[in-house]
């Protein structure tokens, strides 16, 4: 194979590998990238890969690091690719896989970048480094520089959560906290770095942080192979999903997915959907407009510290110029859009995410619900790290149900039944809920749905002539239900209920997956309180409609 080399994404300059550089010797531009040998690459590595451990030193000839005894590595990378099951059924979409970056030694995709940056400073010999965060990088950071030795200083803004800061200090790193945002405590960073003549992560400028990123890129299409195809395959989604503070995650992992195309791995490249929010979304605004450079935000206003960047710099026009020339989107959601989405990731698919993951995910309920993402695209979206620490603004204050037991029953048994009225959240008008649908997977997404959202009695029919039957048995506060079912459809059922004075009191709210006709739907008129279309809702509309029917 041929040696790699660095190239001058300014003036094009091919420059020696020999070492590592910050800048271009022709130009003095800051912005080098490495080039291999694709060609050879294919050919040769990718059985070798197949028999290594899956983890992002699987591809260690695709990353910049010249000797693998340098390698830093506490087993990042080779996290899950996780189907979504009840979100994406909620959505109406088959498509959707969720990059779990949860499953690094740190519990964010930072870990891939703090791995390949640590090791190259190793290699470097670098023994003190300096570094800005909002803090996932200064976590992974001072985890990996603890592990190689070398001394590392953190600039924190004031807006990182304690529990953060405290984790990081936990490792041995010097914590500096800035009052300010976090594009001034990059300048104090660096103005600290020069005075005292230490290394600096340059962050995107990084050739090791930036590369990392394509690592993300590799699993993703090999494990969509394997999912779709079959050993030995790869597959590129039709969307990649991230929320972005600076840019980096998305321009590294995109390098990634252009390189396997090279290699002749997959046969497209994906569309990128950037997400930011409201409070600080200097590239979704600047993009919408058409200008080429970003809308400035010099006083962030979010409760997302993570995404608090205001100023991108170079990676808006590097975006930009990714998703006008493949495709994609730039979408700004709001906080509560962003917590929204946490409580349904928890909820519908058992995954906690942190708040900017929760961005992500709201971005993605946006583009479909705008039918930009089509319901046959594959979607892959990284979920960047857990929850940690739980924002009060997902959970608010009374988020437990106290419960006190009278002193004189204290070693006796607490009846149940008293402990589920003691938990009840909602009207006990609204507590016997009948759900008529023929399709399993549909009945469990409801039945899921108001599981949690209250201690409801949920009781199942899988057809219009069984619900019928259980209704006469005991009538329910509610039902929901499906109009296409066998032997009795949802028409003729409510057809029944009209004929019953009483039972025709019931409310209903039909969740179907029918395109309905003008005609079905005056069938439906004066029949029904709500009808809502399968895949076109969210948990929250549900219990919306029937806090309503209660007022």
């Amino acid at each position: 194979m041929h040696e790699p080399y660095l190239l001058c994404l300014k003036c094009g300059e091919h420059i020696s590998f020999a070492r590592m550089l910050n800048n271009c010797p022709t130009c003095g531009h800051d912005m080098l990238d490495v080039r291999y040998d694709y060609a050879a690459i294919a050919q040769e590595l990718l059985a070798e890969w197949a028999r290594r451990p899956f983890n992002m030193w699987r591809y260690r000839e695709l990353l910049p690091l010249r000797n693998p005894a340098n390698i830093v590595s506490m087993g990042e990378g080779g996290t899950p690719l996780v189907p979504s099951v009840n979100m994406g059924t909620m959505l109406g979409h088959d498509h959707i896989f969720i990059k779990d970056e949860r499953q690094g030694p740190t519990g964010s995709f930072k870990d891939r970048q703090a791995s390949l940056a640590i090791s190259a400073m190793k290699e470097a010999g670098v023994m003190e480094a300096v570094v800005a965060s909002t803090g996932n990088v200064a976590i992974s950071y001072s985890a990996y520089c603890a592990r190689a030795g070398i001394k590392l200083w953190g600039f924190l803004t004031s807006l990182v959560p304690a529990d953060k800061m405290r984790e990081v200090a936990l490792y041995g790193t010097e914590v500096v906290k800035i009052t300010g945002t976090y594009d001034q405590c990059k300048e104090v960073a660096a103005s600290f770095a020069q005075h005292r003549g230490l290394f600096l992560d340059k962050g995107l400028r990084s050739i090791a942080a930036r590369q990392s990123m394509k690592t993300l890129a590799f699993e993703v299409c090999e494990q969509l192979g394997l999912l779709k195809d079959g050993y030995g395959k790869w597959r590129a989604p039709d969307w990649y999903i991230q929320a972005v503070s600076g840019g980096m995650g998305p321009i590294g992992t995109f390098r990634g997915f252009e390189e396997l195309y090279e290699m002749g791995l997959i046969d497209r490249i994906p569309k990128v959907a950037v997400i930011q929010v409201d409070g600080c979304a200097p590239m979704v605004t600047a993009f919408k407009a058409g200008k080429e450079t970003p809308d400035i935000v010099n006083a962030p206003n979010t409760h997302i510290a993570t995404l608090a960047t205001g100023n991108p710099g170079i990676a808006y026009s590097q975006l930009r110029q990714i998703i006008l020339k493949h495709g994609g989107s730039m979408e700004s959601v709001s906080d509560q859009e962003s917590f929204r989405a946490m409580h349904v990731m928890a909820k519908m698919d058992g995954i906690s995410v942190e708040s900017a993951t929760g961005a992500a995910f709201a971005g993605l309920f946006k583009l479909v619900g705008q039918q930009v993402i089509k319901r046959d695209e594959i979607v892959v979206v990284n979920c960047s790290g857990h929850t940690f620490p739980v924002e009060q603004e997902l959970l608010g204050d009374e988020w437990t149900h106290d419960v006190e037991v009278p002193e004189a029953t204290l070693t006796a048994s607490v009846p149940q039944e008293g402990l589920l009225s003691a938990l009840e959240l909602l009207d006990d008008r609204m507590r016997d809920i009948l759900i008529m649908d023929d399709t399993p997977e549909a009945s469990r997404l409801l039945r899921r749905i108001l599981q949690a959202y209250g201690t409801f009695i949920v009781r199942e029919a899988e057809n219009g002539r069984i619900g019928l039957d259980m209704v006469y048995q005991r009538p329910p506060d509610l039902i929901l239900l499906d109009l296409m079912m066998p032997e009795m459809d949802g028409f003729a059922v409510l057809d029944t209920l009209k004929t019953d004075k009483e039972l025709s009191k019931i409310p209903v709210i039909v969740v179907t997956a029918k395109e309905l006709t003008n005609l079905e739907k005056q069938r439906l008129s004066g029949k029904v309180q709500s009808l809502m279309q399968k895949g076109a809702f969210s948990d929250q509309d549900i219990v919306d409609k029937m806090v309503e029917m209660l007022n």
